[in-house]
Parts: structure tokens; C-alpha cells; sequence
């Protein structure tokens, strides 16, 4: 990955420095949710899956409110994974379940009463077979819950819906359930999906912010995203997932006509948008690209134990950064027992560290 070696070099390469312009909607930071949909095990799941595998039971042992108490709590930024389920039922029967059953232990109540993981289209599952509950089911009804929390709050701050498409990549530990291996048509059913609940004005597309420019990267590094005021109620969907980047723009060169922006690298047609998980590690570089115009997204939780000793020292290096999307597992008041909670001094949101806007302020943040 290329790295400029002085802030100067990354100013006049970018659109930063230009503090009397509009403020742009990446020259701001806000919060997001790590997972955003995951609801957590049953009280006898997490009783099974601590006796055959702790670290994993530890690693599991959260749960977040409904996605739109989310965003009433200020949260601008969800993750959601989702499975290929072509034809239905292929999560239906998670293999847990039928070795707790096995096992002689109590069920909980069931984590699909209404049948719906029997039907085609896109799940939203965290592990196969083992952590199979979420706040919304499927794919479909979580988007509906976060257009209508939209469309009730029409001047919110872009949301960003992060989309993380699972593949049958090789794991470790006996065989689970597969999802269909991807390909351009997974692509295009979740792009229709998408489509399907959210109208295009709704959205910001990389054609959005393409348009006039040779490349997408051409685009964020001289005019940079849209302003904050005209991306007000909007959404914007990121894919994931690097490896699957090349796949999602086979016969959409540029992105052109897709509804999601790729996890790139700087140096690529397509680079607009980032993800760099631990900003901690060279905060310098993330800096860099965020002046230069890229949106970023990190993630502020140093695991179990920094959360549990309430260390904040990765959480404040993101926000130093300048990464514009925080994502974290403890938001504003979902605080862990240790305290720890990613929020800022005041407010939801606020005027990026890295890029000061003189006319960035409270009035250019409100959402009323």
C-alpha cells in the first residue's frame, strides 16, 4: 500500500485545506455498530457452547438492541452479514441445535418462529450453525426496519450500512453449513434486494459520486463525496470484504450501475472507500487518507480483555485519526461492565478532527 511520507503531500493531493467550502460528508466522524443485527445466543446455547468451546462462548457473549433503538441512540453506521440462500432452508436447521437436542439439554424458544429461514433470499446469520439469532430476519426486513426509521427521521446524518457477504471460504473445525459460492449473480440478487426496499433518491451510489469523472477514485480525491447538507437523509452501502471487490465489479467497470462501494486500496479505479481495522497501528497513514478524501472505517475495541480493563488507548487513537466510521460493540450508553463506551464529548457526531471545515459546527451536525 502506498504511504506519502508529509501531511503536505496528502493536502495537495486531496480536497482537505478547503475550510470556507461546504462541509463534505466525510469531514465528519460518527459512531457505528460492530455486527449491529447480532441478538445473542440462548441461555442454554451459551450454556453448550461454554462447556465444548469457551474462548469461542467469550468471544460470543454480547447482544445489541434492535437496530432502531439504534439509530434513535445516534448510531449512523450497522454492519450486517448475510448469507446466499437461494432456493430456502439452508440455515433453518442449525447443527447445534441438533447436538444440544442430542445432548439431552433443554431448547430455548426458537430463534425462527415464524418460519422465515425456510424461505429463499439473503439471511442474516453471524456463525454458521452456532450463532444464528439477529434482531432482524431476513436481510429484507432488516433493511425495511432501517428505510422506515429513515424515512420517519428524513434529516439524519448519512447512514452507512456496512455488508459483509459470506462465502465458503475454508474454516477451521469440522464442516458446517455452506452458503451458495458466490458470484456476479450473488452480487446482482443482493444489489435487487437492496433495490428492492430502498428508492434510488433514498440512496448515495458510487455513480453519485462518480458522476463526471473517469474513475471513483478520480472523483473522492479532487471533488471529493457529497456535501454533508445534500447527504442528509441518505444511505450509503459498503461492501466488506477486499477479496470479493474484483467479483462485485465484473461488467460494472468503475462500479457502475452497483449500489455498494468495494473495500479498496488506494491506487485502484474503484478506491473510495477503506477499511482498516485497527487504526492504532499507523494512525499516521489513516490520517493521510482521509485528508486525501477516502472514507474510512476502523474498528475502536480492542478485544475482550481492553474492553474488560476498560483500555481506551485504540478507541482514542481512532477518533485522533480521523477515520469518519467508528464501529464498536458498546455505543453511547450500551456500555460494557467495565464502563467502557465509545462516544464522543458531546453529541452523536462531530466535526472531524482531522479535517477541520471552518464551517463545520453543531448547526452543520443538527438533524432536525
Amino acid at each position: 500500500m502506498l504511504r506519502l511520507g508529509m501531511c503536505a503531500t496528502a493536502m495537495a493531493m486531496g480536497v482537505w485545506g478547503q475550510a470556507n467550502a461546504p462541509v463534505k460528508m466525510t469531514e465528519i466522524q460518527v459512531v457505528g455498530t460492530h455486527n449491529s443485527y447480532h441478538a445473542g445466543l440462548g441461555t442454554h446455547e451459551m450454556e453448550y457452547l461454554r462447556k465444548k468451546n469457551p474462548k469461542a462462548a467469550v468471544a460470543l457473549d454480547y447482544r445489541h438492541p434492535k437496530i432502531e433503538e439504534q439509530l434513535e441512540a445516534g448510531v449512523r453506521q450497522l454492519e450486517i452479514d448475510v448469507y446466499e440462500d437461494r432456493e430456502g432452508g439452508k440455515f433453518a436447521r442449525p447443527a447445534m441445535l441438533a447436538a444440544m437436542a442430542k445432548a439431552g439439554m433443554p431448547a430455548d424458544p426458537s430463534f425462527d418462529p415464524k418460519g422465515l429461514m425456510k424461505k429463499p433470499g439473503y439471511k442474516v446469520v453471524h456463525v454458521k450453525d452456532v450463532d444464528f439469532r439477529s434482531q432482524c430476519q431476513p436481510f429484507k426486513d432488516c433493511l425495511a426496519r432501517i428505510r422506515k426509521w429513515s424515512r420517519a427521521h428524513p434529516r439524519h446524518l448519512p447512514l452507512y450500512v456496512l455488508i459483509e457477504n459470506k462465502d465458503p471460504n475454508p474454516e477451521p473445525g469440522p464442516p458446517l453449513e455452506q452458503p451458495g459460492r458466490l458470484s456476479t449473480a450473488s452480487f446482482d440478487a443482493l444489489d435487487a434486494e437492496i433495490r428492492s426496499v430502498f428508492r434510488a433518491d433514498e440512496l448515495i451510489t458510487p455513480d453519485d459520486v462518480r458522476a463526471g469523472k473517469s474513475t471513483l477514485e478520480e472523483a473522492v480525491l479532487t471533488k471529493g463525496w457529497p456535501t454533508l447538507e445534500s447527504a442528509k437523509g441518505k444511505v450509503v452501502f459498503l461492501l466488506d470484504q477486499e477479496r470479493v471487490s474484483d467479483l462485485y465489479l465484473v461488467g460494472h467497470k468503475n462500479l457502475a450501475g452497483r449500489v455498494m462501494f468495494t473495500n479498496s486500496s488506494p491506487g485502484n479505479p474503484d478506491a473510495a472507500f477503506v477499511k482498516i481495522n485497527d487504526a492504532e497501528a499507523d494512525p499516521e497513514w489513516v490520517t493521510q487518507l482521509v485528508r486525501r478524501g477516502y472514507l474510512v472505517r476502523t474498528m475502536t475495541d480492542g478485544g475482550s480483555a481492553a474492553v474488560k480493563a476498560n483500555n481506551t488507548a485504540r478507541m482514542e487513537a481512532a477518533m485522533k485519526s480521523g477515520a469518519q466510521l467508528l464501529s464498536t460493540d458498546y455505543p453511547f450508553w450500551w456500555k460494557a461492565s467495565s464502563g467502557y463506551a465509545v462516544q464522543f464529548e458531546m453529541g452523536t457526531a462531530r466535526c472531524n478532527p482531522a479535517v477541520p471545515v471552518v464551517a463545520c459546527n453543531l448547526d452543520a451536525l443538527r438533524e432536525k
